[in-house]
């Protein structure tokens, strides 16, 4: 089977993978993205919160925009809290990275979806399988691993986000509009937090905690317990009206770039290891990758691609190892859950 070769190949179509295309597109790279799932964007794993300066930055409009949000507030076990501005968006995430996806297509990308990056051979070339069965081989000079936190991209350079947590989130009826995010912290939602984020008539409410032993099942319980609490407050109402789950990475990795491979949101370990924040740092590194790759292949040098790595470390590299001492502590000392959960959460600075 003759390869199909190409500059770049990307593995994951999220925020990562999409501008990482964005970008190498537009520095008249030849691209390819592959998306294991059918629909770019489905399943949402998101709580679907972004920045509100992050959207004017993105330059996309705000078709995928359901309602804006001012604050964020921080409540504790005794009704006791805290609150402070974050101004911010409650976003349709699959719209959001849909449109990602078109922008990158628009500017000449290639995407196959239903198709996985199947195997890495040692010439370095890369079996890619539909899910028909068909399979191709790609042959690329530069690859960009975006493909979430249990990344097949970052096996083939022998690492992984192994610190991950698993969250479960419900759609349910707000009984009346909502301005504001809710974060909920208890001694019960070991290292984690649970939230109610509105979105229009609906709310995102979920649980992400640290949990050992069957992880998405094992929290489930919890979260129930969580929902009847809200529905108590007369926030919500009804039975839910969907469910999504998945894994959040809670430190990042060391580098980021292992030979002509670089990795790139939730497959690096770009997420915030306190809030389990990571939208806004996975379309910032992938379109730093996505330049890099490009940089390298024009200049015939992946020695360049180092410095996505220092760029990457320069932007967030501080925040992140911050967040992530500050989880070692929460880990570390939880039974003293009212001692240090003001200096552990953001939202007591």
């Amino acid at each position: 089977m003759k390869p199909v070769t190409c500059d770049i190949l990307i593995i994951g179509a999220g925020p990562a993978g999409s501008s990482a295309a964005i970008t190498a597109a537009k520095m008249g790279m030849d691209v390819l993205v592959v998306e294991q799932r059918p629909e770019i964007g489905v399943p949402v794993q998101c709580a679907e919160y972004i920045p509100a300066p992050f959207v004017g930055q993105l330059n996309m409009g705000t078709g995928f925009v359901v309602q804006k949000v001012s604050k964020m507030r921080t409540i504790l076990p005794d009704g006791s809290g805290t609150e402070m501005a974050a101004p911010g968006f409650m976003i349709h995430r699959d719209r959001f990275d849909q449109a990602l996806a078109e922008k990158a297509i628009d500017l000449g990308a290639g995407f196959l979806l239903s198709t996985k990056a199947a195997k890495r051979t040692e010439k370095g070339q890369v079996i890619i399988k539909k899910a028909s069965g068909e399979t191709r081989i790609i042959g690329p000079r530069i690859i960009i691993g975006a493909d979430g936190p249990r990344s097949r991209t970052a096996s083939w350079c022998a690492v992984s986000t192994r610190d991950l947590l698993p969250a479960i989130q419900y759609s349910l009826r707000l009984r009346a509009p909502m301005d504001h995010t809710e974060i909920y912290l208890s001694p019960e939602f070991y290292g984690g937090y649970g939230w109610l984020f509105p979105k229009g008539e609906t709310a995102n409410v979920g649980l992400g905690m640290k949990h050992r032993n069957a992880p998405l099942k094992g929290i489930r319980p919890l979260l129930l317990e969580f929902v009847e609490q809200l529905r108590k407050t007369d926030k919500i109402e009804g039975q839910p009206l969907g469910s999504t789950g998945g894994m959040i990475p809670a430190a990042p990795l060391e580098k980021a770039v292992y030979g002509n491979i670089l990795l790139a949101g939730d497959a690096a370990g770009h997420t915030h290891p306190v809030t389990g924040a990571g939208v806004f740092t996975a379309v910032s590194c992938g379109r730093m990758a996505g330049r890099w790759a490009a940089e390298a292949i024009k200049k015939k040098n992946l020695g360049l691609l180092s410095k996505y790595d220092h760029e990457w470390r320069d932007l967030f590299g501080r925040t992140l190892d911050r967040a992530r001492e500050k989880r070692r502590i929460m880990e570390r000392e939880w039974t003293r859950f009212d001692q240090i959960i003001k200096s552990c959460w953001i939202g007591f600075r």
